[in-house]
């Protein structure tokens, strides 16, 4: 049995007042009732971060949440929608405007005049427009504060993936320092051996030419580190190059050590708030169909004035004047364009839902992605760990082969590379599965 994802109010918002926006249940894509790779044990939803019990990840995501640009302009945009919504709303009470008016007449009876005015104008909304309109203001507002939240969400996650990033070249820095320390010691041996008449200069060389391409690295783990500690003050609002990530000297992967939230995808996917934005979208869509629909209807409009003065400036207090009144709009011929506006917002409207299905199709495939990654580098990791033991041992008994000349310095090399390779791959892995946790957590809108 497969599970629909049920939008608020359990059908699409492409329903309305006044019989002006559609009634049409949305066929909404399937999901299926779990995921294909199993959850890991259940842990925090909100601040997902903070398993991975580092203070100073939780550190940088709260200033980063509380700084960051992005989020500030989505901050400012959520603002500039909460008030054109409340000018939407200002449209279904009346609305009143004085004017005053005063001059000199040049005759030669010339005299001052002055007179003074109230207009007013109501529009009882018979065909729904204004109401329409209110709607879709509203559905503007709802996706521009799950936009914000989404903003944060995504600021969260860069933070953390670059915060992985920076630890991880710091862990390849340090073992960058220990296969250096490790090759340093064979080659101070092989040249002792050579001295001694026991090694040829080749095997010097072959030595010396290990050496000098792990040191090479080096540049490059510092590019790398280094773009990742800019990208970290971008995020957090600071001058690159003057900022420095708090506990630099800290190399160790950051381990999560809880697991996501449970649940079924749809009820996880649901909450991710770029698919509630999308949503909103629906709902802004469904109201443009009934602003374009109550075009076809009639509109009424009621003006109103109240007039004082006569005239003359005496008697700008002397005389009021009242005056209301009613116009009727009827809709009769416009050469079929009312229609066409109505057709066009109708196809815009199932755009927008397919839009919505492929948000969620994305979202559900990254953290199908995501389950897959945690559990394929949680075995990698644990198949690194055992190869670097055994590389270990590899080494110590090729150097004790080679000192006693039972062993080439090749067989020595050879050891040492795989070691200081399989120690490369295993700080990849904890960071891929780092981040492999980050993407899950994100994926199902956890924050």
């Amino acid at each position: 049995m497969r599970h629909q994802l049920v939008v608020t109010g359990a059908a699409i918002l492409l329903a309305g007042c006044a019989g002006t926006e559609p009634e049409v249940m949305i066929p909404l894509v399937e999901t299926p009732p779990v995921y294909a790779t199993d959850l890991p044990p259940s842990g925090i939803e909100r601040d997902w971060w903070l398993g991975y019990e580092d203070p100073v990840l939780d550190t940088l995501i709260r200033q980063g949440l509380a700084a960051n640009l992005d989020i500030d302009a989505a901050s400012d945009r959520l603002g500039s929608a909460a008030a054109l919504l409340r000018a939407e709303r200002s449209d279904l009470v009346p609305s009143a405007d004085g004017a005053t008016e005063a001059g000199v007449s040049l005759a030669s009876d010339s005299e001052v005049t002055a007179t003074a005015g109230l207009f007013g104008l109501f529009n009882p909304d018979i065909n729904g427009r204004l109401a329409a309109e209110v709607r879709a203001a509203a559905a503007d507002y709802a996706e521009a504060e799950y936009l914000l939240a989404d903003q944060r969400r995504i600021v969260a996650a860069a933070i953390a993936s670059q915060y992985i990033e920076y630890r991880r070249t710091g862990a390849q820095l340090e073992l960058l320092e220990q296969s250096t320390d490790l090759q340093e010691q064979t080659l101070r041996i092989v040249k002792l051996r050579f001295e001694a008449g026991l090694a040829a200069n080749l095997d010097v060389r072959r030595a010396a030419a290990d050496l000098a391409q792990t040191r090479a690295r080096r540049g490059l783990i510092e590019i790398a580190r280094n773009e990742a500690q800019n990208a970290l003050a971008v995020l957090l609002a600071e001058p690159p190059g003057a900022f420095s990530v708090p506990g630099a000297g800290e190399a160790d992967i950051p381990d999560y050590r809880l697991g996501p939230p449970a649940g079924v995808p749809a009820d996880l996917l649901r909450r991710r708030t770029d698919i509630l934005a999308a949503e909103a979208r629906l709902a802004q869509a469904a109201a443009t169909i009934g602003i374009e629909r109550a075009d076809l209807r009639p509109s009424l409009t009621i003006p109103g004035t109240l007039g004082i003065g006569d005239g003359t400036l005496g008697g700008l207090f002397g005389d009021f004047l009242i005056g209301i009144g009613a116009a009727l709009d009827l809709p009769l011929f416009d050469g079929g364009r009312r229609r066409a506006e109505v057709s066009a917002a109708e196809f815009e409207a199932e755009a927008t839902l397919a839009e919505y299905n492929a948000v969620f199709l994305n979202a559900l495939g990254e953290v199908e992605n995501a389950l897959v990654a945690i559990e394929a580098y949680r075995q990698r990791s644990d198949a690194l760990s055992e190869a670097i033991e055994e590389s270990e041992t590899a080494l110590s008994q090729s150097n004790a082969l080679y000192r006693e000349g039972l062993a080439s310095l090749f067989d020595v090399l050879d050891a040492q590379r795989q070691l200081i390779a399989s120690r490369q791959s295993l700080i990849d892995s904890e960071a891929a599965l780092a981040e492999a946790y980050t993407a899950f957590h994100v994926g199902v809108g956890s924050h």
